[in-house]
């Protein structure tokens, strides 16, 4: 029982090798590995098959044609190397193997690691952000260099930036390039510049070389400087197809030393052929004013006024006389019809005066203390009374006070 159950869970070779195959490329999807090339052929389909072996073992490894065309050395029986791919498994031999994406020699091998290590530290501490970028001014007056002054980077920056832009002036800070010590010359270099606070950019580079030639330019200390410099930075390392941490730490990259030269100033040659469009568009814009003003001014000449100035004051003298004229017609109006109110009101003020009743033989009657007396009720025998006529007045004492009814 216990055998058909265990027969029961059989794999087939191909599913034990897929199993396999599976289990090792997940497991090895990236890696690097260092060892001597041995058995190297070169198939005529272009693929490379090898091994690398140490003294203890040895690696089956392939290099297809389309990954191989990129390798910039020539690779040789016994050279050692270090090259990254994934371990992936041959099937049909049933053998575990290298499939190689990338080759280097031994030391550059380390230093590639080093390059990819640093490159993700800075880029995690945001030194590669856009945001960080300074912008290069339009015409730079002095423009400080930071090279070798003897390569051959300096004589193509020097004669492109005079022949492109005379007016600037040059400050080099000459430092080794490559070797010991070249990255804190370098980095030195940069930290006087902004100190000077002459220089409105930095161009520093060199020309190419390899990976070793240019690993000043990786170092971090260079990076952290360019990073801090308060004046833009254009990196100008190698050639075109070389890459270093200072190109992605500077505020602008150059391919080469001579276009980072024709990067920060402008082309003379340009600027006058601009400056001379300028010149010509100002000269058509001015003639075009002074044709529209003459034309006025002719439109004056021939105008019927200025011909007879006179005429002019005649005119404006005619409508101050009628400005007048109606002025005084509105006032006398005016002084009509309030003189005419005024005389209505007078005959209004004489018809309702209560004195002109005594014209008529009337008299107006009132007591002691000069009130008018309205009624008989306010009269008693021995009573004071003062008689208002038309005339005069007369003062009396009341007797036989008798009052009548009213009808």
């Amino acid at each position: 029982m216990a055998q058909s159950a265990e027969l029961s869970n059989t794999f087939s070779v191909s599913q034990i090798t897929g199993h396999i195959q599976h289990t090792l490329e997940k497991g090895f999807a990236s890696v690097w590995v260092k060892g001597e090339i041995s058995n190297l052929t070169r198939h005529s389909s272009g693929h490379w098959y090898f091994s690398l072996k140490d003294s203890g073992a040895q690696l089956g490894s392939v290099m297809f044609r389309r990954q191989n065309e990129g390798v910039r050395f020539e690779p040789t029986h016994g050279m050692e190397i270090t090259a990254h791919g994934r371990i992936s498994v041959y099937p049909p031999q049933g053998r575990y193997q290298l499939v190689v994406d990338q080759m280097l020699p031994a030391g550059q091998g380390d230093l590639h690691l080093a390059f990819e290590n640093l490159k993700k530290k800075l880029h995690a501490e945001g030194l590669f952000d856009p945001s960080r970028k300074q912008k290069l001014p339009a015409y730079p007056t002095k423009i400080g260099i930071v090279t070798s002054p003897t390569g051959a980077a300096i004589r193509d920056m020097i004669n492109i930036l005079s022949r492109r832009f005379p007016l600037a002036e040059l400050i080099l800070l000459p430092v080794k390039v490559q070797g010991d010590g070249a990255a804190a010359e370098i980095a030195k270099a940069i930290d006087s510049l902004n100190n000077m606070q002459e220089c409105q950019v930095l161009l520093v580079g060199r020309g190419g070389g390899s990976l070793e030639d240019l690993w000043a330019f990786n170092e971090e200390v260079v990076a952290r400087a360019i990073a801090d410099s308060k004046i833009p930075v254009v990196s100008a390392v190698g050639h075109e197809t070389d890459t270093t941490i200072s190109d992605f730490v500077a505020d602008h990259r150059a391919p080469t030393p001579s276009a980072a030269a024709e990067l920060v100033v402008p082309d003379q040659v340009e600027l006058t052929r601009w400056f001379m469009q300028v010149e010509q568009s100002l000269h058509s814009n001015i003639r075009g004013r002074i044709e529209r003003y003459d034309q006025r001014l002719d439109a004056i000449a021939r105008s019927y006024a200025l011909k007879r100035p006179a005429l002019m004051i005649e005119q404006f003298m005619q409508k101050l006389d009628q400005f007048e004229d109606r002025s005084i017609r509105s006032t006398q109006e005016k002084i009509a019809i309030v003189t005419a109110r005024l005389d209505n009101l007078s005959v209004s003020v004489v018809a309702l005066n209560p004195l002109n009743i005594l014209d008529k033989g009337y008299a107006v009657i009132s007591g002691a203390e000069g009130s008018v007396i309205r009624s008989i009720d306010e009269i008693s025998d021995g009573s004071e009374l003062h008689l208002r006529m038309k005339d005069g007045e007369i003062s009396s004492i009341a007797s036989a006070v008798k009052k009548r009814k009213i009808k």
